[in-house]
């Protein structure tokens, strides 16, 4: 696509005039006692606005490769393999939608299905459209396990790794021995709500542009509020929420080293933290981080000598692929604490969450139509209710970088 190509390339240019302009700070502070990270103000807002381009360009990038995953959802003649009760279904919640059950005939409002807590069901075909728009919105979603559940909790269990060793046992080789430590842990299914606004023109439209309007809605509803509980939700035992892997208790015990520096985040103990974190996870492993430490991130460069750099270790994504630092990928979570604002906790998370953290979904997403409340502003409130939770199963696959201030 024309305009994919044309986002690329001035991804590209401005990256590359990024680097070009650090490039020539470095140069200047060479046989100088001012550091490289002391720049002059005009050189960091030149930089800084630099910066905020290359963000605005990969949001934009970003948004129309999820339209064209969303686009891909609805194969022609579809439609017509639902049967005459789903289709009817359908047509009855969209109604539903669109003028409240006051406009709806007995059978439309039998058509409808309640889940428990009296909030109407949307349509399988709808959410598995509003799902995978969460999932390429609320990116840490793809990156874990994800599990579908009918129940209220889920059990995982889960055994220490086995230890193997080589040689002969006729050559009197003793063999590894290893003790395998199962261990169980349980996720639960939280109550998620979020509130959506729509416009009342927008709902006079036709069904198919009020289905997309639902899903662009919902999913930014459902992917933000999921997206920070699956990096610093407080726990299911007090806040009925899931639990985050940045405030996960056994990681931050276990699994974590301070900043050198305190309230300073520093590349290098971030390299150092790829060490930490045990061979058989780095393989799908990735970032998670405030945008913030991002910014830290993308002009560093590795040192080969005293006053000399080689190259950037931050490389931005292209065509939906997410930024990556030391080609690892970096899953930016603005709710994440960062170093400058000084907040006690863990400020970035190395590890492989496919292995290490488990999103459970049980299956429907409950709306309720809100006719009165946003009346006078010309729109129609919808709650919406899905049934989620997450927690870190296996602790050894993460490290943390922590702020001991």
């Amino acid at each position: 696509m024309p305009e994919i190509k044309d986002l690329t390339t001035k991804i590209q240019d401005t990256w590359e005039q990024m680097k070009a302009k650090n490039d020539s700070i470095i140069e200047e502070s060479k046989g100088t006692v001012k550091k490289v990270e002391e720049w002059r103000a005009e050189d960091r807002a030149e930089i800084t606005k630099m910066n905020d381009a290359l963000d605005g360009l990969k949001e934009k990038l970003d948004k129309i490769s999820m339209d064209n995953e969303r686009a891909k959802l609805v194969l022609p003649g579809e439609e017509r393999q639902l049967s005459d009760e789903q289709k009817f279904r359908k047509s009855a919640f969209m109604k539903y939608m669109r003028e409240g059950r006051a406009a709806m005939s007995p059978d439309e409002k039998k058509a409808l299905v309640q889940d428990t807590s009296g909030l109407y069901l949307v349509p399988e075909d709808m959410e598995a459209e509003i799902m995978r728009a969460v999932a390429q919105i609320n990116t840490i979603r793809n990156y874990c396990r994800v599990r579908n559940t009918s129940r209220n909790a889920v059990k995982v269990n889960s055994i220490s790794e086995v230890s193997v060793g080589w040689g002969k046992l006729e050559t009197g080789t003793d063999i590894t021995e290893s003790t395998m430590t199962p261990t169980q842990d349980t996720i639960y299914v939280e109550d998620l709500y979020g509130l959506t606004k729509v416009g009342e023109d927008e709902l006079s439209d036709t069904d198919a542009n009020i289905q997309a309007i639902i899903a662009d809605s919902f999913a930014v509803a459902i992917a933000n509020a999921e997206a920070k509980a699956f990096a610093v939700g407080t726990g299911h035992t007090t806040y009925s929420q899931p639990d985050g892997v940045a405030v996960d208790a056994t990681i931050i015990a276990s699994y974590k080293t301070n900043w050198t520096t305190a309230d300073t985040a520093i590349p290098d103990d971030m390299l150092k933290a790829e060490y930490y974190l045990p061979s058989q996870y780095k393989n799908g492993a990735a970032w998670l981080m405030h945008s913030k430490t991002e910014l830290e991130l993308r002009l560093y460069k590795e040192a080969v000598a005293s006053g000399y750099y080689g190259n950037y270790m931050w490389a931005p994504g292209l065509a939906g692929a997410p930024n990556t630092f030391d080609t690892y990928p970096v899953i930016r979570q603005d709710d994440m604490n960062y170093a400058d604002d000084a907040t006690k906790g863990i400020n970035v998370i190395f590890g492989n969450f496919k292995l290490g953290y488990m999103i459970v979904d049980r299956a429907g997403i409950g709306i309720q139509r809100l006719d009165e409340l946003y009346a006078e502003a010309g729109l129609v409130g919808f709650k919406v209710h899905k049934r989620v939770g997450g927690g870190v199963y296996r602790p050894a696959a993460f490290w943390g970088l922590y702020n001991n201030t």
